[in-house]
This record gives structure tokens, C-alpha cells and sequence, in this order.
């Protein structure tokens, strides 16, 4: 049996999973589900990405194994991108590495950083793999809340007073999935300071980095001055330029900690392949248009949900980042939480969503909506969700 298995018995049904089956079951059966669970980006990537793709694969050099840690021209591509959107100088060589989407590189760094019984604090709720890629290395997670507000920093300070062993580690994702949270350069500050003095490790996960809406660009904590000297951070081609599939992503920071991952890398994997390499150069190389194009687009998409939604009589907070909407249950079906929910807006309104009890105890009372289906399905997901609130009690405004 599976369970038998150390690290596998340490990972919890993933919840997220159950309502992924029923759509698959539901498509099979040939109703037309609109799909808001997942963040997988609609949009195809640049022409002139796909083109360079093309070009190299076509050369027959071009086939063999890669550089695991990413070759030196995407390297320096995603240094030039750190100078040019947020001044922040980077070498190359030592502090950058390229991975295989940030998921991948978060689950290399914790298997090269962590040892069975380290403590580390992670927000709740959180991507999976924030939590997970820690457990599966052996580490045990303390929460903190994701609201960076007050009581973020006094769950911190409590976290370094009462646990033993000390946290030596604290993840962060701003702008958040799946609450679409984001901060300013002064948190960051403040997390740096904090981060030295208790002598702890600071994992920025920044993959929403362009998907920033009404005029306000998002910041990386490695603007703030020594902040490599605790700090790493994540980012990501898959909703930046629309290339999730390709799974290009990078990490950038503390040389200490890319010499680390860099080193377990290269035990497990030969790096992606090269033509994929040489396309995320153009990418981040190349015109920058379609990145304003698709921030432009999820932002109308954004404002046609909260509208749309509002109307057939649930109200979502407009995310300030992200490709996602954090939105509450509706007031008067609370109390059938999150997963029944999600479930039920599958089976009765033919829309799926991902409950937030996926995403941690934290999550429950919410679900995470994806602008991944265009402005014309959005508002077809909205009339279903009306009939099905309707049918619930719950009165739309429009009626």
C-alpha cells in the first residue's frame, strides 16, 4: 500500500483533487463546464517565442541533454529583467538559476535547505507547494496568516518565542495565490530586518510579478538594501508571458542558497530542454507589448467577474493582483463550506472553482476563481450562478 510509505503518509488527501475528478466526470459526460478552478492561462504565448521554439528545435545540435542550472543566455536574460523592472542587480552566475517552473524549483530548494524536524513558517492559506515541498524534505510547517497586517508580525514573533526547534525559514507570496494579497516595498523592509535579526532564511514566491492591475506595480523584496544576505525568490514564465506549459521559472537571491539548490538540481535533472531555453530568451529579451496586453486583459476580465457575479447576487472583492479572485462564500450558504460549495456550483450551475479549504484551514469560507476563461463565459458563469442562487434562496439584485 502507498500509505506505507514515510513521506506519503505525511501528505493529506488533496482536497482541490475531488473537485477536479467531478469536472473531468462531468466533460465526460459532455456538459459544457466553464472552468475557473485551475490557473492555466487561456492566452498563447508571442509569436515571436513560439518562432525561436521552432527555429532552434529545428537545429540538430539542439537535442541533447541542457545545463541543468539554465543556460548562460537565459541566465543573464532574467538578470537583465531584474535591472530593468526593479534595479536590482544580479549576477548571473551565482545568483540565478533557472528551474522548471517555480513549483519545481520551491520543492529543489526545500530538499536542499531543510532537514527532517526543521520548523518552517508558512502562510495559511497558501499554494500547496508552499507547505508541501517542506513536508515532503521532512520539515515540519508552522503557520502564520497571509493578511500582512498586524497579526502577521506578531505570529512571527510568537513562532520565534515558543518553537522549538526555531523556525529557520519563512515563506512569502505576495501578490498571493489564492487570496491575491499584495505589499509594499516597507513590508518588505520590515521582513528583512526581521529575517536578521532572527537569523532566519526568507523564500519569496513572486510568480504574479506583472499581473498587477489599476496602476500599481508590484515590488520584489530583493529592492530592499542586503536583502540577498537572507533572501531567495521565485518567479515564473507561465502567467507572465503565457507560457505555464513550457514550465520555465527562475530563482534569484542569496548566493549560499542557489549554490544549494543548484548543487541538488543537478543530481535529479539535466535542466529543460534547449529550445524551450532559447524561446524564454526571446521572452523576456524581446517586446514587452504582450505582457501589458494580457495584465490589460485579466484586469477587464476582473472587472466583468465582480460585476457580473455581483449582480446574479455574490459579491467578490476586486483582487488588487493575480489571475485569481478570493472570493467568500455567499453569506447565506456559509455554513455548507467551502468544499460542498464548490461541488455544488459543479453540479448545478456547471462552473468550477477551487475551494479554499485547498489551500489551507484558513481557507475556509472562500473559494479561488480563475480569470482564465474569456469575458463572454465569465458572464455565462454568472446566469448560472443566478439560477443556482435562486434556487438556493439566495435573491440577485438584478431579479
Amino acid at each position: 500500500m502507498e500509505d506505507e510509505f514515510y513521506r506519503i503518509k505525511r501528505l493529506p488527501p488533496y482536497v482541490i483533487a475531488e473537485v477536479n475528478a467531478m469536472r473531468h466526470a462531468a466533460r465526460q459526460a459532455g456538459r459544457d463546464i466553464i472552468d475557473l478552478g485551475m490557473g492555466n492561462p487561456d492566452l498563447p504565448p508571442a509569436q515571436h517565442v513560439i518562432d525561436k521554439l521552432c527555429e532552434v528545435a529545428s537545429k540538430p545540435g539542439a537535442h541533447g541533454y541542457s545545463q541543468s542550472k539554465g543556460i548562460p543566455g537565459l541566465r543573464k536574460a532574467q538578470a537583465n529583467y531584474y535591472g530593468r523592472r526593479f534595479g536590482v542587480d544580479l549576477d548571473p552566475e551565482r545568483e540565478v538559476v533557472v528551474t522548471m517552473g517555480s513549483k519545481e524549483g520551491l520543492a529543489s530548494l526545500a530538499t536542499a535547505i531543510t532537514a527532517p524536524g526543521d520548523v518552517v513558517l508558512a502562510p495559511n492559506p497558501s499554494y500547496p507547494i508552499h507547505t508541501f515541498g517542506f513536508i515532503i524534505a521532512g520539515a515540519t510547517i508552522r503557520s502564520v496568516p497571509t493578511t500582512p497586517n498586524e497579526d502577521y508580525w506578531r505570529a512571527l514573533d510568537r513562532a520565534m518565542a515558543f518553537t522549538v526547534p526555531r523556525p529557520s525559514i519563512v515563506v512569502v507570496n505576495y501578490p498571493s495565490n489564492p487570496t491575491a494579497e499584495t505589499v509594499d516595498l516597507a513590508f518588505y523592509e520590515r521582513l528583512v530586518a526581521w529575517a536578521k535579526e532572527n537569523k532566519v532564511w526568507v523564500i519569496s514566491d513572486l510568480a504574479y510579478s506583472e499581473l498587477y492591475y489599476d496602476g500599481n506595480p508590484t515590488v520584489s523584496i530583493l529592492q530592499v538594501p542586503g536583502a540577498k544576505d537572507v533572501a531567495v525568490e521565485f518567479t515564473s514564465l507561465s502567467k507572465t508571458f503565457s507560457m505555464a506549459g513550457w514550465r520555465i521559472g527562475f530563482a534569484v537571491g542569496n548566493q549560499r542558497l542557489i549554490s544549494a539548490m543548484t548543487r541538488v538540481k543537478s543530481y535529479l535533472d539535466y535542466g529543460a530542454f534547449t529550445p524551450i531555453q532559447a524561446a524564454a530568451c526571446a521572452a523576456l529579451n524581446g517586446p514587452q507589448d504582450i505582457v501589458v496586453k494580457n495584465r490589460e486583459l485579466y484586469a477587464k476580465r476582473r472587472d466583468v467577474l465582480v460585476e457580473s457575479f455581483g449582480r446574479a447576487g455574490w459579491d467578490i472583492p476586486p483582487p488588487k493582483a493575480s489571475m485569481f479572485a478570493w472570493a467568500p462564500l455567499p453569506p447565506a450558504l456559509k455554513d455548507m463550506g467551502s468544499l460542498e460549495f464548490s461541488k455544488q456550483l459543479l453540479v448545478h450551475a456547471d462552473v468550477a472553482v477551487a475551494p479554499g479549504v485547498g489551500y489551507g484551514e484558513e481557507g475556509e469560507g472562500f473559494v479561488r476563481i480563475a480569470l482564465v476563461e474569456n469575458e463572454q463565459r465569465l458572464r455565462q458563469a454568472a446566469r448560472n450562478i443566478r439560477r443556482y442562487l435562486q434556487t438556493m434562496g439566495v435573491n440577485a439584485s438584478a431579479a
